[in-house]
């Protein structure tokens, strides 16, 4: 079996990564607003892949000396194998090589799986955004990793 691998997100693994928002967001991101992202400079999908299936991404969008992690998904048949975490570093470290000093991201506020995954890569809750998901209603806790 092929290993697992982090590779950048590529117009032919969108339609992939489309499915999975789906299935993993209540407000996804549409197939062309990834294939825009991934044309995009600004922003970075890692994907994270085995056998030509994509098992996990994660994308930041870089605006000046920040990075604002934009979406991170893992299969559900494939959750705690460390995949979330591998592409955590491997964005971050991506991030710091274009000279992010501050990561910024939102998570759902019952979603406690990845504020523990956030967490474990470095950053810390920082605030709330009172009402910021919709679908269903709820906060978000705001997490940052200054460098």
């Amino acid at each position: 079996m092929e290993a697992m691998q982090i590779v950048p997100m590529t117009a032919e693994w969108v339609p992939q990564v489309a499915a999975m928002e789906q299935i993993t967001f209540s407000e996804p991101w549409s197939e062309q607003s990834l294939r825009d992202a991934a044309e995009d400079e600004r922003y970075c999908y890692l994907l994270c892949m085995e056998g030509g299936k994509v098992l996990g991404y994660a994308g930041l969008l870089l605006v000046g000396d920040e990075g604002q992690v934009t979406n991170v998904a893992v299969l559900s048949e494939h959750r705690g194998k460390g995949i979330g975490t591998k592409l955590m570093q491997a964005l971050t470290a991506y991030g710091r090589e274009r000279g992010v000093a501050n990561f910024f991201l939102e998570v759902r506020a019952g979603n406690t799986n990845a504020q523990g995954l956030y967490a474990k890569c470095g950053f810390a809750a920082v605030g709330r955004r009172r009402g910021f998901y919709r679908m269903p209603p709820e906060d978000a806790i705001v997490m940052v990793l200054s460098l």
